[in-house]
């Protein structure tokens, strides 16, 4: 399928391009081993991820946001120790997991080869809740070129409020209708297509390690609904 009309594509960039379950989970477990402990690290890698988003979706509906996503990797990660009796580990050991693990999460194989034929067509931009710095970091962990950064941080209205999508679009000095919005979420696609957007669901069935994703099944209104990068790109006509 091609959408002829689309000069933009906004990509979700945590779970869809980068893999946060491996590195929290690892991470996590490297600092349960220090203290002889022994968890379903992936299962609280999960909690980890659900918490922080529970945080920061939707700030700036009412007043001014008052976290970025690394606080909101903090604030969740505190309450997770403490819950799991790794209360007395040290803010350095914190910090490797919070910070370090998140700006070096390594994106999904499939996706940094395709990106640089996606940007010979369009204009590529990550379009995320999640901070500026975790994108700059992770762009340069895994030699990633966008065109544009587009995070939520910067908007003050966080996904899945429709301010956020339309400054998007204002950004890139596009119509909404000019932009594909990719995921791997239909919450983020939904909100997207609600807007204006054109729509790509890319599954991503272990996003979530063994557990399985909070809504792997794509909506059937989406423009595209492909497994992966490669079929992405045949979708939009990019050989």
């Amino acid at each position: 399928m091609t959408l002829t009309t689309v000069k933009a594509l906004t990509f979700d960039t945590g779970g869809t391009i980068l893999d946060w379950h491996t590195g929290f989970s690892r991470a996590l477990k490297n600092t349960g081993t220090k203290y002889g402990m022994d968890k379903d690290w992936g299962h609280l890698a999960n909690e980890l991820r659900r918490r922080s988003l529970k945080i920061v979706l939707n700030q700036g509906k009412h007043e001014i946001p008052e976290h970025t996503f690394d606080d909101a990797h903090r604030i969740a990660l505190d309450q997770i120790l403490t819950e799991q009796g790794l209360s007395h580990t040290t803010d350095e050991e914190r910090r490797e997991i919070w910070w370090d693990a998140a700006h070096h999460f390594k994106a999904w194989p499939d996706f940094p080869p395709i990106l640089p034929k996606l940007r010979r067509r369009f204009i590529c931009a990550s379009f995320t809740i999640l901070s500026y710095r975790i994108i700059i970091d992770t762009a340069r962990e895994n030699g990633l070129s966008w065109d544009a950064v587009i995070s939520c941080e910067g908007i003050g209205k966080y996904k899945v409020l429709p301010e956020a999508y339309q400054t998007a679009a204002d950004y890139l000095q596009l119509e909404p209708d000019e932009c594909c919005m990719i995921a791997c979420h239909n919450f983020d696609l939904d909100a997207a297509k609600a807007v204006g957007f054109k729509t790509a669901f890319v599954r991503r069935p272990k996003e979530w390690g063994i557990e399985s994703p909070p809504d792997p099944t794509p909506n059937p209104h989406h423009d595209i609904i492909v497994d992966d990068f490669t079929d992405l790109a045949s979708a939009l006509g990019v050989s």
